[in-house]
């Protein structure tokens, strides 16, 4: 069973998702992509989240942050998300989320930004097990040149219309992410000294060898600082493993988090 609703955090009303599992095992706390939200995880006629609880047997919570999905639109105009907005977001914002819903030691499994985020939240606070699907700790500028892409595609393309139906306010959505991710002031962004504190006994790295964000950069990064860490590299794969490997990345979940039971 799956339950949609809002959730009022601080006054800011989060879409929420909350999936049921087997109340004996900690749930899987998924973190969204960069221009994602809760509907965005199903593509290709596949229910992701769903997938993923079912094969593990974990209860799940997905949730768009503010700004994405029917989230609450982010505050008006350009610019409006500063350089450390993936840290506010793990230190500040999902520990109120988790508190709130009374959700301790999670399963954290976040893609791109959200997996930068997951790693974040993992280097400071205790979770079961952290999940990092094509994540960030550098910036590179293969990431800079696909985001002026997509930039483009934004004001010319169908990248928009797609975007619209997933998003209630798909401008604020799309320029708050591109805006800071093409800022000067995020060109230092380096998580490499946070991943070096991951307490999480379990780290597991997943990221398609076709990335068109990130090379094996970012997830050799983390290795160097956090060794214990696993890795999944997928062939035929570009920055979404969920939707270009699906099955792969489902199997390769659940047999990591067995040894979490």
């Amino acid at each position: 069973m799956t339950v949609m609703r809002l959730i009022n955090l601080q006054g800011i009303e989060l879409e929420v998702r909350q999936i049921e599992g087997d109340d004996a095992l900690v749930p899987i706390v998924f973190l969204h992509e960069g221009l994602g939200s809760v509907s965005l995880w199903t593509q290709r006629g596949i229910d992701w989240p769903l997938a993923v609880c079912q094969a593990t047997g974990r209860a799940g919570l997905v949730y768009s942050r503010r700004g994405y999905g029917q989230s609450d639109a982010a505050p008006p105009g350009r610019n409006v998300l500063p350089a450390n907005y993936m840290h506010r977001e793990a230190f500040d914002v999902l520990p109120a989320l988790l508190a709130q819903l009374q959700i301790q030691n999670p399963v954290l499994l976040g893609h791109s930004d959200g997996a930068t985020i997951a790693l974040l939240y993992a280097s400071r606070f205790p979770v079961a097990a952290c999940i990092a699907m094509a994540p960030h700790v550098v910036v590179e500028s293969i990431a800079t040149d696909a985001i002026s892409q997509a930039k483009l595609a934004f004001e010319s393309g169908d990248l928009k219309a797609r975007l619209a139906k997933h998003h209630a306010d798909v401008d604020g959505a799309f320029w708050q992410w591109n805006d800071v991710w093409l800022s000067k002031a995020f060109a230092s962004f380096d998580i490499r000294p946070d991943c070096s504190r991951i307490s999480a006994p379990l780290l597991l790295l997943i990221q398609g060898l076709c990335d068109e964000y990130g090379t094996m950069l970012q997830i050799d990064e983390i290795a160097q600082v956090a060794p214990h860490a696993q890795q999944l590299r997928l062939a035929d794969c570009g920055h979404s493993p969920q939707r270009d490997q699906p099955q792969l990345c489902i199997e390769g979940i659940a047999d990591f988090l067995l040894t979490a039971e």
